[in-house]
């Protein structure tokens, strides 16, 4: 989480949890109307990156018959994702392992990126991760068609639903498909900024009451601590949540079921 220096005014302290997130320009990039200016959110992103194929280098390396702690990672992750798939898409579902495991990697990453101090979470911004669940939702349904042409239109009609029925089940099950993305990037970006805004307030409380002596701000320091241990198990939880979530995605588009 980015803590920033405190601000003062008007005889008061006072800190923005919203500064935290503000998308700032570092090379300025204009192509015609289209502002492609390098950002810390890109930034953060091409480090994200960097650092998860400098962990997969070095883990795969040696390939010691006795992994040590990279290697275990690696392997730890390799076998997570294609369990995943396994269970939620079959055996067909193993040909989309590189992309399922990048996607997973590559949020989780950003999402312990964003607990580093002074550090910038990409998953806060709502852009960022509709255009990943976009992406997904784009790819699955042509996939759909791929598989089963225009049998794949059967995906929202439910097997034994009465006739006089589907007039209401039919919008209802578009309507569901079509709001995936929103959920899925919704999901993700919420918990993330809430999350961070929560531990910039009680970062703030921590300062404001340690003005007055070090035992008013134990508390929400040992808060604080606290709730920085259960926005890393919900940063994993969320990157787990977007990866099975395409899983079954793919399961749907793969088998209609």
């Amino acid at each position: 989480m980015s803590v920033e220096n405190a601000e003062h005014g008007g005889g008061g302290f006072a800190i923005d949890p919203m500064h935290q997130f503000e998308i700032k320009t570092l090379f300025p990039m204009q192509f015609g109307s289209i502002d492609a200016s390098f950002t810390n959110s890109s930034l953060f992103m091409v480090i994200a990156a960097a650092l998860l194929t400098l962990l997969m280098l070095v883990g795969i390396n040696r390939r010691a018959m006795v992994p040590g702690r990279l290697q275990s990672i690696v392997e730890l992750s390799y076998e997570f994702i294609a369990n995943m798939l396994r269970d939620n898409v079959g055996s067909a579902g193993l040909r989309f392992f590189p992309f399922v495991f990048t996607l997973f990697m590559f949020i989780l990453a950003l999402n312990l990126l964003g607990m580093v101090p002074y550090a910038f979470t990409v998953t806060s911004h709502i852009i960022v991760t509709f255009a990943l669940a976009f992406f997904i939702f784009i790819g699955v349904t042509i996939l759909g068609f791929a598989v089963h042409g225009f049998g794949f239109f059967k995906f929202f009609v439910p097997h034994g639903v009465p006739a006089y029925l589907l007039p209401l089940v039919v919008p209802i099950e578009v309507v569901s498909y079509l709001t995936r993305p929103i959920s899925l990037s919704v999901r993700l970006f919420a918990n993330m900024m809430a999350g961070h805004t929560v531990l910039k307030v009680f970062a703030g409380f921590v300062i404001a009451l340690g003005a007055f002596g070090y035992l008013p701000g134990l508390l929400p320091l040992a808060f604080m601590v606290a709730l920085t241990g259960l926005e890393v198990l919900v940063a994993a939880l969320q990157a787990y949540v977007f990866a099975i979530l395409t899983c079954i995605y793919l399961n749907d588009a793969l088998h209609m079921h």
